[in-house]
């Protein structure tokens, strides 16, 4: 009889409390650890190129690098960056942002912020970043007849610089 009572006693505080767990569910994330919460959109701004010369005294100095020339599509996506499972930034067509980072490994997560798509492509990269040092990062979009894809991948430090003069800045912020 016992039992039986605590069974039900529990059976009921389980089925008060379950609804409360559901109301507080995190934002949906993709798989990737290093990406921020799904439904954060940004709005992104682009203008002429600009970028310090040297990271700040103990930090490391990193460039996101979004790459359209094999994207046939319009329009371009616009693409978020997530570092350590929060989103930084976001880029649109052919352009970069930097950011300064601590010196240490970092979780990187580039993903399409695109409502059309049912699965926008997302990728992810992980890297140590010392201190005094410049680091590329390029997501390379790729729209043509049957093939939609995404390669995110570290550029070599002098390609990363050669290819920042063709490109734009982007400056970005979440949406409200």
């Amino acid at each position: 009889m016992i039992k039986t009572i605590s069974a039900i006693f529990l059976l009921i505080i389980v089925s008060f409390t379950s609804p409360a767990y559901a109301q507080n569910k995190p934002a949906p994330t993709p798989d990737a650890p290093a990406c921020g919460d799904l439904n954060t959109r940004f709005e992104v701004n682009t203008a002429p190129a600009q970028h310090p010369a040297q990271p700040e005294a103990g930090k490391a100095l990193m460039y996101f690098i979004q790459d359209d020339s094999l994207n046939a599509a319009k329009p371009r996506p616009t693409i978020r960056l997530g570092v350590d499972g929060q989103w930084v930034g976001a880029t649109q067509h052919d352009s970069y942002f930097y950011l300064l980072v601590d010196p240490g490994v970092h979780h990187l997560c580039a993903s399409w912020q695109a409502a059309r798509l049912s699965r926008p492509k997302t990728a992810a990269a992980h890297f140590t970043a010392e201190a005094g040092g410049v680091y590329y990062f390029e997501a390379k979009d790729i729209f043509v007849p049957d093939k939609m894809d995404m390669i995110f991948t570290p550029i070599d430090s002098d390609q990363g610089a050669l290819v920042l003069h063709n490109l734009e800045s982007s400056t970005s912020h979440p949406k409200k």
